[in-house]
């Protein structure tokens, strides 16, 4: 075979066999290729599955992104983030990848707050600690009072400097004091202006109180003139200025328009600085008052040998007060220590220096009586505690010391006795009614003057009328009873008062 006849031969034969080839390893090919698509196709279901998840968790980030921007209110404050774990493998892959890197790429959620990466993420709450509460009180003022006229007639009399009270004190001592019997009386002392304001600090709620009045007292006494009532300051358990004493009840002041109240009554506005431990219905206070008392010289009182015995206070007054409040109203149990001191400075052959130890117990109580009738009931009772009562005369007597020939008399502190009991009840929405008694009783000492006060009594009923919001009108019917201390005198006062009250209040708000 020659060359030309091989080659061709070769030429043909090579190419029937590739077309053999193609013709077997075709179907192979073929079927290879669809198992191998067949093995693919679950793989691209994984990937597409784990794109929707990671779509899901980017949304989810971008919301706690949000939330964690939102939240952030503490500059430079390093915030705990929790990533969420998408595919458990893969991240651990990661940590063991990621090994011994910073803590910033190796969770790069772990940032400061200052920090501007918009894939911070959200602390889940229950690891999220709290910032304090803050309270949305807002700063108030308001204007508040009432102008009120008195108007009435006195069947009998009294002390003119305290023409439009009833003060058993102030009653007759003696047949022809204060004469003529008779008189019609009125003004305007009782009208009243107060201002009240809260702040809130990051120490609780600051309180002040300012009121003042146009009842002249003291010096004073019986003119229509500037009077300051409260001047006080509170925040949170502490309060300072002046203000109700702990020892006293406002609370039981009965709803009458008779403007110095019940003689019975501990009632006092002192200046002095107060701990309130517990606040509420129920609560605690405990005080440090402006001291003060008052003396009766007695049949001694033209003695030239008293004219250099001076009072001289060391300490302040101890007060407090304990209430127990409940639905039905509440009972309270209030006390006081006190030192009277005075000194002789005058250079004789007599020392007349003492002391004495005031002390007083006071236990008040508001009952209801159903839902218009509210029982007003105190008793009080105590020595050299005159000045804080409504309507007491003097703390400290003298008493006969003959045995002595450098002190031939002394100070003592008078006990003291004090009782109310009043009923307030409402009619309708428009009338109501108050009724009640009170009693002050003093054991006087020995070197008091026959005619020093001993015993008071008072009484009242009325009827009230408010025809309008902020209006008020009504009558009253008053008694008052004086009894002297050993002369035997005693003398009754019987009134009958009218008045008008308007009231005006304004809140700011600021």
């Amino acid at each position: 075979m020659n060359s030309n006849h091989r080659t061709k031969w070769i030429g043909v034969t090579g190419t029937t066999l590739m077309v053999i080839a193609l013709l077997v390893v075709a179907p192979r090919s073929a079927s290879a290729q669809s198992q191998e698509g067949q093995k693919e196709t679950p793989n691209l279901q994984e990937l597409k599955e784990k794109l929707l998840q990671l779509e899901q968790t980017i949304q989810e980030l971008k919301g706690q992104i949000n939330a964690a921007e939102q939240s952030q209110k503490t500059s430079g404050a390093l915030i705990n983030l929790t990533p969420i774990t998408v595919g458990s493998e893969n991240s651990k892959n990661r940590s063991q990848k990621t090994s011994g890197r910073p803590i910033e790429e190796v969770n790069p959620v772990l940032v400061s707050s200052k920090s501007t990466d918009s894939s911070i993420e959200r602390i889940p709450e229950e690891s999220t600690p709290k910032p304090p509460q803050t309270t949305n009180l807002e700063r108030s003022m308001e204007i508040y009072g009432f102008v009120m006229l008195d108007m009435g007639y006195d069947f009998k009399t009294n002390n003119p400097d305290w023409f439009d009270v009833v003060r058993p004190t102030m009653l007759p001592s003696f047949n022809g004091d204060f004469a003529p019997n008779g008189k019609l009386f009125s003004g305007v002392r009782p009208t009243r202006f107060g201002t009240k304001a809260a702040i809130p600090t990051g120490f609780g709620e600051l309180k002040t109180l300012f009121e003042w009045e146009l009842f002249g007292t003291g010096p004073d006494a019986g003119q229509t003139t500037f009077r300051l009532r409260h001047a006080y300051g509170e925040l949170g358990q502490v309060g300072a200025g002046q203000y109700w004493s702990p020892f006293m009840d406002i609370d039981i002041f009965p709803n009458i328009i008779e403007y110095w109240g019940p003689n019975g009554m501990v009632i006092n506005r002192n200046v002095q600085v107060r701990w309130m431990p517990i606040k509420g219905d129920s609560r605690v206070t405990i005080a440090l008052e402006r001291p003060g008392a008052s003396a009766d010289q007695g049949v001694y009182s033209d003695r030239i040998e008293l004219v250099g015995v001076n009072t001289q206070f060391q300490w302040p007054d101890l007060t407090w007060e304990a209430r127990l409040g409940r639905q039905w109203g509440y009972v309270e149990l209030a006390g006081i220590f006190k030192q009277i001191k005075w000194v002789d400075t005058s250079l004789d052959e007599f020392d007349l220096s003492g002391s004495a130890f005031g002390w007083g117990l006071n236990f008040s109580s508001k009952v209801k009586f159903g839902k218009k009738s509210v029982g007003k009931f105190q008793v009080a009772y105590g020595e050299g505690i005159e000045n804080y009562m409504n309507d007491a005369p003097v703390d400290i007597g003298i008493q006969n010391n003959f045995q002595n020939p450098i002190s031939p008399i002394k100070g003592v502190a008078l006990p003291v006795l004090g009782i109310v009991a009043f009923l307030d009840h409402n009619w309708n929405d428009r009338l109501s009614t108050a009724i009640g008694y009170s009693m002050l009783d003093i054991q006087n000492s020995d070197g008091q003057s026959p005619s020093a006060f001993h015993q008071g009594s008072y009484a009242i009923t009325n009827l009230l009328w408010t025809p309008v919001e902020n209006f008020m009108m009504g009558g009253e019917f008053q008694f008052g009873r004086r009894l002297n201390f050993s002369d035997g005198f005693n003398v009754n006062d019987y009134r009958i008062q009218f008045s008008f009250k308007y009231n005006f209040s304004r809140i700011f708000k600021f």
